[in-house]
């Protein structure tokens, strides 16, 4: 049966027709997306009808992590994929020997749960912190702390004596070049770059080695310095502030650090609004108990 449409209201009837023609291009357009979506997310098994997708195979790799680790990808896919038929096939035989009703398996499903439960939160929360703004401050801060601090850029020349420091010292003397030198005659596994030990902080040398090497100005050689190493020839190349890392170069870490003291200060907020009893202490010690540390960042990677 056909349905005029209402011939007093042109605009309105175009109006209806228009929509039912868009409709129609609808249902083109979307019939073609269930396959597409259907694809995406391949059926790669069935265990007594029950369906393994592809997406249940990319489930189990990150649930089963580091013991895929040294797997190609193909032998990976093959190992989780009987793994999941084999999870299949067990769960059901449990199921039918009504395992869920056991007391231990109710608790740890229970504790599953829970795990599941925090984990999925905290990783929202943290995911919600660590936005570029968040990030840069962190870095800008850390980076103000960093160029704070001097770095030295020194040679050094590393033997077992004293006598043989100080007849090394005496051929510098006599202009001999310090780079060959060191190739030739320290013991040091940077002989080959000619002693070259790169930029350093003082805390990343031993005390007796660095109070010398801070002390020199550029261009100059030391006097032989002994280590638990042995007998050092220092010579300074430059000083500079530190350098900070590029924010680029860092971004893993600090999007760690913001992400985990994120977590960590939202753990403290539900602490600080929780009625917690802890029966196994005395409730003056449970009052005192210490709460989640903030994580601290850790340096970045010398430059």
């Amino acid at each position: 049966m056909t349905f005029p449409f209402p011939e007093t209201k042109t605009g309105l009837r175009l109006g209806f027709a228009s929509a039912a023609m868009t409709g129609c291009l609808a249902v083109v357009l979307l019939a073609g997306f269930p396959v597409r979506a259907q694809d995406a997310n391949p059926v790669l098994a069935k265990v007594n009808g029950v369906e393994i997708r592809q997406s249940d195979v990319a489930l189990a790799e990150e649930e089963l992590g580091p013991s895929l680790a040294q797997m190609d990808p193909a032998t990976k896919k093959d190992n989780v994929l009987a793994f999941l038929i084999d999870m299949k096939i067990v769960a059901k035989a449990a199921e039918d020997k009504k395992v869920e009703n056991n007391e231990d398996f109710k608790k740890r499903l229970a504790f599953t749960r829970n795990r599941l439960l925090m984990d999925s939160l905290l990783a929202t929360e943290g995911k919600a912190a660590t936005t570029d703004d968040a990030m840069k401050k962190v870095y800008e801060d850390a980076a103000k702390q960093i160029t704070a601090e001097q770095e030295v850029h020194a040679r050094h020349i590393l033997v077992e004596s004293e006598d043989d420091a100080k007849a090394i010292a005496a051929e510098l003397k006599k202009g001999a070049d310090f780079a060959e030198l060191a190739k030739k005659k320290s013991k040091d596994p940077g002989a080959s770059d000619g002693g070259d030990l790169g930029f350093f902080t003082k805390d990343q040398m031993v005390p007796e080695f660095s109070a010398v090497a801070f002390t020199l100005e550029p261009g100059k050689t030391s006097d032989p310095v002994k280590s638990q190493f042995g007998w050092h020839i220092i010579k300074v190349e430059e000083k500079r502030n530190r350098q900070a890392p590029a924010f680029e170069q860092v971004k893993p870490q600090i999007e760690t650090y913001v992400t985990r003291k994120a977590q960590a200060e939202y753990v403290a907020k539900l602490r600080e609004a929780a009625k917690i009893e802890r029966l196994d202490k005395p409730a003056d010690a449970a009052k005192t108990e210490a709460k989640p540390e903030d994580s601290k960042m850790a340096p970045p990677a010398k430059k």
